[in-house]
Parts: C-alpha cells; sequence; structure tokens
C-alpha cells in the first residue's frame, strides 16, 4: 500500500472501530499457537488518548473524525466500569465478568480475572471529561491501594520495597505491583488535571527516575514493567510525560533515555518500533528521525504493545522466576494503534509530510 497522509490514517482508523465504539484487537501467544480475537477497553482508550494528543496538528476534517472516534469510545466505556458501579475500569468487560473472551479455557478460572487497574482508569479519565469530584475521588483511591497501605510490595528489588508509590491493581486481595509504563500513564493523569502531588505521587517519580538511572529498565524491563515488558516501552511512556509535563524529579534522566532511545533504535528491525522510538527522541528534544513508512502495515503482525504474563500476579518466588518467558505470557496486537503511532511520528517528527 502506498503512504498514506495523516488525514487518510486517522479515516482508517476510523473505519476500524466497530459498532460497540471499540477496536478490534487479538491476543496471542506463538508457542501454543494460540490467537483470539480480544474485547478489551485498553486499546480503545489508548487509540483515542493518542489521537485526542495529535488534534490541534491535525486538519479541521481530522479533528472532526476524531471527535466522532472518541465518542463511539465513550459509549463503550461503561461496559468495562467497575463491577460495583465505582469509577474505575477493567481491561474485560465487568457485567458480567468476561475475562479472556473468546477462549476455551482460561474464562472459566476465577483466578485469571483480573481486578480494575490504573492503567486502563488513567487512559479512560484522559479521554472523557470527569467531574472535579471525580477526580478527588480517584485521587484518594489510588492513594489507598499503593505501597504500604494496605500490604507491602514483595515482587520488586528490596531497595523499592519501601517506596509508597502506587500499584498497578485496584484489588483488594490482589499482591501490590509496580509497572513503569502503568505509573507514567497515571501520573500524566494527575498532572493533565492539576491535581496536587503527595507522597505517592513523589515516590512513584523516584521509582521511575531509580529504574533508568540504575539500567534496570534496560536489563530487566520485565521485572521494572511486568505488562509492557520493553525497554523501548519504558522509554516512550516516559518521555511522553515529560514533554506533556515540567517533573524535575525525571530530569536527571533524559541523557540517559536519549542514549538508550538511540541505541534501540539503531538495532530496532520493526518500522512500527522505530517510529515509536524516533517519537520520543522527538519529545526528549533531539532531532527527528527518518522511518520509511511504505507499506509500514506489514510490520503490525510483529509489533506488541502490552502483555500478560500468566504468573506475573504470583508473590512467590519460585512461581515468579518463570514469569518473564514467553511460554507462560500472552501478547497483544491491535491494528488501529498500530497506526495511530503512525499517525504520531508524522505529526511529531514529519509534520510538513
Amino acid at each position: 500500500m502506498a503512504l498514506l497522509n495523516t488525514d487518510e490514517i486517522i479515516r482508517r482508523i476510523a473505519d476500524l472501530q466497530g459498532e460497540t465504539g471499540l477496536f478490534p484487537a487479538i491476543r496471542s501467544n506463538s508457542t501454543w499457537r494460540y490467537q483470539r480475537p480480544d474485547t478489551n477497553v485498553f486499546f480503545t482508550a489508548i487509540t483515542v488518548f493518542t489521537l485526542q494528543r495529535l488534534q490541534a496538528s491535525v486538519t479541521s476534517t481530522a479533528q472532526s473524525v476524531i471527535n466522532q472516534i472518541a465518542g463511539r469510545a465513550a459509549a463503550a466505556y461503561p461496559l468495562f466500569r467497575n463491577k460495583d458501579g465505582l469509577n474505575t475500569y477493567n481491561f474485560w468487560p465487568t457485567r458480567p465478568s468476561r475475562h479472556f473472551p473468546n477462549g476455551y479455557l482460561f474464562r472459566r478460572f476465577e483466578h485469571f480475572r483480573i481486578p480494575d487497574d490504573i492503567d486502563d482508569t488513567a487512559m479512560v479519565y484522559l479521554t472523557t471529561q470527569p467531574l472535579p469530584e471525580e477526580l478527588d475521588w480517584l485521587k484518594g483511591k489510588v492513594a489507598q491501594h499503593a505501597n504500604g497501605v494496605r500490604q507491602q510490595i514483595r515482587n520488586t528489588y528490596a531497595d523499592y520495597r519501601q517506596l509508597r508509590a502506587y500499584s498497578t491493581w485496584f484489588g483488594k486481595n490482589m499482591g501490590i505491583d509496580f509497572d513503569a509504563c502503568a505509573l507514567s500513564n497515571l501520573l500524566y493523569c494527575i498532572c493533565y488535571y492539576k491535581l496536587p502531588l503527595n507522597q505517592h505521587d513523589i515516590d512513584s517519580l523516584t521509582y521511575l527516575r531509580s529504574v533508568v538511572e540504575s539500567g534496570r529498565y534496560v536489563t530487566e524491563p520485565f521485572r521494572v514493567a511486568p505488562h509492557y515488558a520493553r525497554t523501548s516501552l519504558i522509554i516512550y511512556h516516559l518521555a511522553r510525560l515529560m514533554n506533556a509535563f515540567d517533573l524535575p524529579e525525571l530530569e536527571p534522566i533524559r541523557p540517559r533515555l536519549i542514549a538508550d532511545a538511540y541505541s534501540l533504535r539503531t538495532a530496532a528491525d520493526n518500522r512500527v518500533e522505530q517510529s515509536m522510538l524516533s517519537t520520543a527522541l522527538a519529545w526528549l528534544g533531539e532531532s527527528p528521525l527518518v522511518v520509511n513508512l511504505v507499506d509500514i502495515e506489514q510490520d503490525f503482525g510483529r509489533f506488541h504493545f502490552f502483555i500478560a504474563g500468566l504468573l506475573t500476579a504470583y508473590e512467590q518466588a519460585w512461581l515468579r522466576r518463570f514469569a518473564d518467558r514467553p511460554l507462560v505470557q500472552m501478547r497483544w496486537q491491535c491494528e488501529a494503534h498500530c497506526w495511530v503511532l503512525v499517525a504520531e511520528y508524522q505529526t511529531v517528527c514529519s509534520p510538513k509530510r
């Protein structure tokens, strides 16, 4: 397919949106030769979020299309709202629970039913217009589930166990979990709505800074961000956060992020990955890098943005030893989200194209 301009990409994304307002996604595990259509709010919300960030830089026609996409997506969000009616959101539909939709085995076990999370919740809030009282409630809610409030994190490095950073999960019985990308998304939401920072926010920023300064985000990305598990994705999320807001706590890591992004950009053999890293470098103040976008959709099938480790939730060390292996992981892909990453690259790095 010939190179598409940004307006054409946005139109293509609109065509991919289903009647429910959701964008189709696929979960897979190549080792098992497993592949299923997946009904989740995550890829719809992050696609809308990225489109809305581009809105001021595209034509009026494209802006109108983005508004239509966002409106249709918002109509689907209630399907994923907390099962008891609270204003948090789940990856999968909640009433009734439809975890691992279209599957045959995992959907039958309550163990694989996940609680609401900060990632989906932050993205829903960022792509809608929450009331001030809803934002105040959310700030209190995430604090209730931060490390050290009800329980202590066990599955991170010893020097992070006292950080009162936010956990990925809202569930009462779910272990505390630190994920650098999910924390970046929640902090983006908190900063975007200008909510007052507290110790949980400061400690979350401390975690983000430390995993980069220590190099752990390169050597052990799964342990640093178990639901994304790639250094390039951690760089992308941190660069986006730093580009949007003045966060002195993260400024010391800018040179390291730039150096590692250049290194990964050179080594990447997938052009979606190249586009994402080039965008991150531009956000970090570097000159735009050129990516060949002709027929880039051929690379979509080899790109994933999100994973689920089937053993990630366990706190037992002997089980977690195997959690980073592809055998026990699901990978998610979404064509619409791949296209929006390309549109983002075009807008951020090649505004005249």
